[in-house]
């Protein structure tokens, strides 16, 4: 169907092999998702596009919702080496927002047309689900027809634990507190030895796949990520991929899959640089390759900016998140071009129809709210 397109001349025996695989719709294997990093960009393009457009019904769509994030504190009893963000209690820069300044940031809302909050920060030495179970309820008095997308495994994991309670009781009980569906953060990379390097402290791989599989169990959702361009190899990407794309055969809880851009400013991983756009748009490519049984692949534009996020809708991106409202402080913290990151419905549609696209608002499960 799109061979003609692809001059396999210039590909190799395997390359040949990987092509005849995914335009026939076949499942890649570890090391041949390895060899895709060796195409040229071109092709991965192609081949990202086509799978993208099967996706959507040959429909070239991307999505978009409107959403703001609350960030109710940085401070964190983890260290994490790839990040700008977190403080310790009393450190200069840290934040603790009460609980009323939470609710008077749900009022700001209250008369304007948003769906999602997004709610993640640190985590937090003196607060369990409880708290954070309240503050979902007191949201949803507030705004009772948001969808409260909130916490990351790893504050997940803490939180329950400091209950008391079983991660599936915890997952339940959050749920009964008003809790829809939870984000991907945390997950980082998954291969042992770079995880020891970079975020030792924090959950392990297996416990972030626990978690999210035990939220699926529950009737909760989830979102999946994989952090970038730091100290791991292309083959501990594939290994990334290959565990969540066994877990979506197992659950099919996952969303959406987000590949997030190691940024360097402001942590002590500074030194490694950044990859460059290049590297970018080869992963995004060859996630939506590889992850043949996720719908849909998100670029996060307050993360990588607006012209790459643009860019990446050529590389089988078909989501580039919200409208955020300048909400979010994690990646502008880490040197993110976007220092105060909101854009308009009018501008994330212009955006996404000067890429040839046909912009759709959705809410947070990929239900079409309006199509443009």
């Amino acid at each position: 169907m799109l061979k003609q397109e692809i001059t396999l001349d210039n590909l190799s025996n395997q390359q040949k092999d990987i092509v005849h695989k995914v335009t026939s719709q076949q499942r890649l294997s570890i090391e041949e998702g390895i060899e895709l990093f060796n195409f040229d960009l071109g092709v991965l393009g192609i081949l990202a596009s086509e799978i993208n457009k099967n996706k959507n019904k040959n429909q070239q769509k991307v999505f978009f919702n409107k959403n703001f994030h609350i960030e109710p504190t940085n401070i964190c009893i983890y260290d994490c080496k790839f990040c700008s963000y977190h403080r310790k209690i009393n450190q200069e820069g840290s934040w603790e927002y009460s609980l009323d300044d939470i609710l008077k940031t749900a009022e700001s809302y209250k008369d304007k047309d948003i769906t999602e909050v997004h709610i993640v920060g640190g985590v937090h030495p003196h607060r369990d689900l409880h708290y954070y179970g309240e503050m979902i309820r007191k949201i949803k008095d507030i705004l009772p027809e948001i969808h409260v997308k909130a916490f990351t495994a790893v504050e997940l994991d803490f939180m329950i634990k400091k209950a008391h309670v079983s991660l599936e009781e915890g997952l339940k009980k959050l749920k009964e507190y008003g809790l829809d569906s939870i984000p991907g953060g945390g997950a980082e990379i998954f291969e042992p030895e770079i995880r020891k390097q970079v975020c030792h402290e924090k959950s392990t791989a297996e416990q972030w796949l626990t978690i999210h599989e035990t939220a699926h169990k529950v009737g909760l959702p989830s979102n999946a990520t994989m952090l970038y361009g730091h100290l791991e190899s292309k083959k501990h990407r594939i290994e990334h991929l290959d565990q969540l794309r066994s877990l979506q055969d197992k659950t099919k809880g996952f969303n959406t899959f987000i590949p997030l851009k190691f940024k360097k400013a402001n942590n002590p991983l500074s030194y490694i640089g950044e990859v460059n756009t290049l590297e970018d748009l080869k992963t995004f490519a060859v996630s939506r390759i590889y992850l043949d049984n996720f719908d849909h692949i998100k670029a996060y534009w307050p993360m990588l900016g607006k012209d790459v996020s643009q860019i990446t809708l050529s590389f089988g991106v078909d989501d580039i998140d919200g409208t955020i409202d300048d909400s979010t402080k994690i990646y502008s913290m880490a040197g993110a071009k976007d220092q105060k990151p909101t854009m308009t419905t009018d501008e994330l549609i212009k955006l996404i129809k000067e890429a040839g696209k046909i912009p759709v608002e959705r809410d947070t499960v990929y239900n079409t709210i309006k199509e443009y």
